[in-house]
């Protein structure tokens, strides 16, 4: 048996792809968008698989500024394309990241930036989970909070929400544990 959909908002800079400083000037540069790493390698591939196998609904946020060449959101549906994920959502807004997963019910918003995690909390029902690679003692109280679990990387991220969406009988305690560190509810079943 297969889980219903989850809907899922992954931001694409600072944990898809490099979060890019005002110094790096994308304006300048012909579809600067499409000429991004990946932070892990094959990270957006493995994302559409397992998204595609457990059903995920996943839509793609970013503030990115506009650099020559196509719109922001052309150019990075087609990076994330070329990367591995077919027909990707992409939304650009510089808006609260709360807000958004209230308005489309989001269960989970999956984000670099601590004051969008708490944002996507306290405007909203949906669960938060932050990319963090650096010391969790340098974020702020806020950003520690129940609601947002913490995660090194993106790849350690969706480890747990691929344990959490596939429980098995002997399996149970793990995934309960997952469930618990995540906040998330159990998979309903179809």
């Amino acid at each position: 048996m297969r889980s219903l959909p989850r809907r899922i908002a992954i931001e694409l800079d600072g944990v898809l792809a490099p979060a890019v400083s005002e110094a790096d000037q994308p304006g300048h540069t012909e579809n600067f968008w499409e000429t991004l790493s990946e932070n892990e390698p094959n990270a957006v591939s493995r994302l559409a698989g397992i998204a595609a196998d457990r059903r995920w609904e996943v839509i793609f946020l970013t503030r990115r500024t506009p650099s020559a060449g196509d719109i922001v959101q052309v150019q990075s549906q087609r990076w994330l394309e070329a990367k591995g994920f077919t027909l990707p959502c992409v939304y650009v807004t510089p808006g609260s990241r709360g807000r958004i997963a209230a308005a489309l019910h989001l269960d989970l918003v999956i984000d670099a930036s601590p004051d969008n995690c708490v944002s996507v909390v306290t405007e909203s029902d949906a669960r938060a989970i932050l990319v963090w690679p650096g010391d969790r003692s340098s974020l702020s109280p806020d950003a520690r909070r129940p609601e947002i679990s913490i995660t090194k990387s993106f790849g350690e991220c969706l480890d747990a929400l691929s344990a959490v969406d596939v429980p098995s009988p002997q399996d149970a305690g793990v995934f309960a544990w997952v469930r618990r560190l995540f906040g998330l509810r159990q998979a309903r079943q179809a």
